[in-house]
């Protein structure tokens, strides 16, 4: 059986204002030249079909016509309610698309899935979990316990749920899981809105010790495998969502799977979408207008940190701006100045209470705020990590 994995879609997703319907569109041509082309047999949708519960109606449209196409000539197609999917939104055309080898599922179920390849014969089973937050599990998994506890209560959880569904697995079947979540190990990148809180809604690998033969990942955009029993692997987006996947290439999963082999993932590299760069440009004004004019990164979107000695009007920002409709940010940075980057890394290593300090200084003018007012804040903080482990993010 011929099998194609992808996933994080997030149809209707802008970048600051910027539609990219039309690229998106033009990735899901893409699928579906490539699922034809290869006679691929079933299709792993693993989570994160739209950027939003309510997405907009142009993007529902999408999906609905991508799905009758990758269905077409007994095809069949599988897809999982990822963090940022309302469930019943991609589980409410159930009744009227089952019939046509589309399988949609938006909250966890006991249930796994089973497809028949018309091409071969051979029968495939789907561990299939959509995205496990507690509000979708209708349970508390750790009371008032702490990040680790909570952690190791709900990668427990996760565990159970994928063993319970791989009960279906049989030797003479192509036996496979798909999940929604972030695996313990897995590299992250700024488009992921977070599904765990400080790291608690992590999952450890040995969840997956199900028995399947691969198991098709969502969440994480960049395309990578996780060290685990079997071969355990993310799709990665199709597009560059954030400029933190500046330079990432995009690919779908392709693999071969009789009963009982050894998975062996193949990479398809896609051409659509406009790339995400990032100019780090020292020369100023007159260098950028010199890359412009060159035609550097024609087409892409583009992030601009630009050196300069003394601030830009108005005037030349539109200038700017007009020149290449692809800059999306212009950041300017002055002598000694920390570059963003720079900026990051000072930051991500300070205490929060000292970062709370900078903040407060700022915003008063430089005052500095006195211990009872931090050590509020720090027990406001700490109770809003607590009272925010449970909750779903569904940003």
């Amino acid at each position: 059986m011929r099998i194609l994995h992808t996933g994080d879609w997030h149809l209707g997703r802008a970048l600051e204002g910027r539609s990219r319907l039309a690229e998106q569109e033009q990735f899901l041509d893409e699928l579906v030249e490539i699922v034809r082309d290869q006679q691929v047999d079933l299709i792993l949708m693993a989570g994160d079909v739209y950027d939003s519960v309510n997405p907009p109606a142009a993007a529902e449209q999408l999906f609905y016509e991508t799905a009758a196409r990758l269905s077409e000539e007994g095809r069949h197609l599988a897809v999982i309610a990822g963090n940022h999917d309302h469930p019943e939104r991609v589980s409410s055309v159930s009744p009227l698309v089952s019939g046509r080898g589309i399988n949609l599922v938006g909250l966890p179920t006991s249930r796994s899935v089973s497809v028949r390849s018309a091409r071969t014969g051979e029968e495939a089973v789907i561990a299939a979990l959509p995205y496990p937050s507690e509000a979708r599990l209708q349970e508390l998994l750790a009371g008032d316990g702490d990040e680790n506890e909570l952690r190791m209560a709900y990668s427990g959880r996760v565990g159970q749920l994928m063993n319970s569904l791989a009960a279906s697995f049989r030797p003479d079947t192509v036996n496979l899981a798909m999940s929604h979540l972030y695996v313990l190990g897995g590299l992250e990148s700024d488009s992921e809105r977070p599904i765990q809180v400080g790291g608690a809604y992590t999952v450890d690998p040995s969840a997956f010790h199900t028995g399947a033969q691969y198991t098709a990942l969502g969440h994480l955009h960049r395309a990578q495998t996780v060290k685990g029993e079997g071969v355990i692997r993310y799709s990665g987006s199709p597009l560059a969502y954030s400029f933190s996947e500046a330079g990432q290439a995009k690919s779908v999963v392709l693999l071969d799977l009789k009963p009982g082999q050894a998975a062996a993932p193949q990479e398809i590299h896609l051409r659509s979408g406009r790339p995400l760069v990032k100019w780090v440009c020292r020369g100023g004004l007159e260098e950028v207008r010199r890359w412009i004019d060159e035609g550097r990164d024609a087409g892409a979107y583009i992030d601009l940190e630009l050196t300069l000695t003394e601030a830009m009007t108005m005037g030349e920002i539109g200038t700017l701006r007009k020149s290449c409709e692809g800059l999306v940010h212009i950041r300017p940075v002055y002598p000694g100045q920390l570059s963003l980057e720079e900026s990051m890394a000072v930051r991500s290593q300070m205490p929060v209470d000292q970062l709370f300090r900078k903040f407060y200084q700022r915003q008063s003018g430089g005052a500095e705020p006195g211990e009872e007012l931090i050590r509020l804040f720090m027990s406001l903080l700490a109770e809003d990590e607590s009272g925010s482990a449970g909750e779903e993010d569904v940003e």
